[in-house]
């Protein structure tokens, strides 16, 4: 009988590690196993893309600012750490979004990507869409489904041969810009809108089964007086998740190992049956899986000595780097010049900016009272030659753009800058068969695990989703393997 415990080495202290190390202890909790967690994280601090900064005069997030409640794991999480408390909503009294289209912001339905607007008034008053581009949107519900079925497809191309070319360049692609930062016409529709594909498959029509399935879900639960609107965040910004994650980890007595990066990984051989976790301080740490929670070009590099196919596949994900630009302004100074929660610019545009919030107006308590934030979000898929210039000229750069856009002129009282290189993974057409093949390649390697933004999901619930699988999964095989081992 095994009198040590179950060692594990998690490396990545951003979301995906740090869900995956919690899920791990709390399935070590209910299945009475003993267990040794070491998380290593190379920068001094955690989260990865989580960044709060929070000044005297100002809450900024320099990553993302919100999560996604139709996946819940996000929130479900924050819940179950205690922050309900702590959790706030969008700002309903501003609940609108526009698009910068032909040299005017126009406002976006709300609904839209259910594709089922609410107010239906608005996509015609606001001149997104010409009379041909909304009848053309429209008959998408008679539209034929595609024959023969691909295997994937960009999801530009999906976009364009459901709903048109009109409504795609001016309604759908900015949005997914905004997401993804990326280039529809290289993403693969499988790999970053499954489910839409899965309703033309089934019913023919988007619109049709969108509209079947809403109108077939269960209504929703009475609510306890908590407010949940489609995005939501915490009071003291999303730092607020990585603070109580660390502090129940330690608690928990994971080791969490900071501002030091791991150098290589040393499979097991016929003399030892643990994994090394070889670290730049000189640390080598024994293990008995090894979990690479690290960006996919990271991890090829981990990984290239003893799977170089894998390490190659991993390598071919692409990325994209950004940056987010916070600037406060004198709010007399903005007055009535900016609406709701911020805009997005299509592609087609040819501008340098990707989207604006209009941060003190989405959410609360994010600025001192008399002043305005708004955050600005440059760079993506092919438009990364702006991230060339110094930081002030970034923001000259997008001051220039919120000037001719929105019709600010004031100079910022003050400007924070945030550069994310190589932070958004592209899931590029084939993207789900090239992870097939890594996880068939990973299976000659028991104990190594891989997750990450770069995998199934760039979002902060998707990160939390398949790290929680990976903790469990961790104990499964442990489990399993151990019970082999005794008989």
């Amino acid at each position: 009988m095994r009198k040590t415990p179950y060692q594990v080495v998690i490396v990545g202290g951003g979301i995906s590690g740090l869900a995956t190390s919690y899920a791990l202890m709390e399935e070590a909790e209910n299945t009475q196993t003993a267990v040794q967690c070491t998380v290593v994280e190379r920068e001094p601090r955690w989260g990865g893309k989580i960044l709060t900064h929070v000044t005297d005069n100002y809450l900024i997030e320099g990553g993302p600012d919100s999560f996604l409640t139709s996946k819940p794991w996000a929130l479900e999480l924050c819940r179950t750490l205690g922050l309900q408390d702590q959790l706030i909503s969008t700002n309903s009294q501003h609940n609108q979004t526009f698009s910068f289209c032909r040299g005017a912001l126009r406002e976006l339905p709300q609904g839209l990507l259910a594709f089922r607007p609410r107010r239906v008034d608005t996509l015609v008053s606001s001149g997104l869409l010409s009379w041909g581009g909304m009848l053309r949107m429209a008959a998408e519900r008679f539209w034929p489904r595609r024959d023969p079925w691909p295997a994937d497809e960009s999801l530009g191309e999906f976009f364009r041969r459901r709903f048109g070319t009109e409504a795609f360049e001016n309604l759908i692609e900015p949005l997914v810009a905004g997401i993804y930062a990326g280039d529809a016409d290289e993403l693969s529709i499988e790999s970053t809108f499954p489910r839409f594909r899965e309703l033309e498959r089934e019913h023919g029509s988007v619109i049709k089964g969108m509209r079947k399935a809403l109108a077939n879900a269960p209504a929703p639960p009475r609510s306890s007086g908590e407010a949940t609107t489609m995005f939501m965040s915490l009071r003291g910004g999303l730092g607020e998740l990585i603070r109580t994650l660390v502090e129940t980890l330690r608690e928990r007595g994971v080791g969490l190992i900071g501002g030091v990066e791991c150098l290589d990984i040393q499979p097991p051989t016929p003399e030892s049956e643990m994994f090394h976790v070889m670290l730049d301080n000189g640390d080598r740490l024994p293990a008995d899986a090894v979990v690479l929670a690290t960006p996919a070009y990271q991890t090829a590099r981990l990984l290239r000595a003893f799977q170089p196919e894998a390490a190659g596949l991993l390598d071919g994900i692409p990325y994209a780097s950004t940056a987010t630009i916070s600037m406060a302004y004198p709010a007399e100074s903005i007055g009535s010049k900016i609406r709701g929660f911020g805009f997005v610019v299509p592609r087609k545009e040819q501008r340098r900016l990707l989207a604006a919030t209009w941060t003190s107006l989405k959410w609360p308590d994010r600025s001192r009272a008399g002043e305005t934030l708004i955050r600005c979000y440059i760079g993506g898929r092919g438009r990364e030659t702006v991230l060339e210039q110094d930081d002030s000229s970034l923001v000259e750069c997008v001051r220039g753009e919120l000037t001719s856009m929105v019709g600010i002129t004031t100079a910022p009282t003050y400007t924070e800058v945030h550069r994310w290189k190589q932070g958004m993974p592209q899931y590029a057409l084939g993207h789900r068969d090239r992870l097939a093949k890594v996880q068939e390649q990973l299976a000659n390697s028991p104990g190594l695990y891989v997750t990450g933004a770069g995998m199934y999901g760039i979002g902060i619930p998707d990160c939390i989703r398949e790290g929680t699988k990976v903790g469990k999964q961790l104990l499964q095989d442990y489990a399993a393997n151990h019970s082999t081992k005794k008989s």
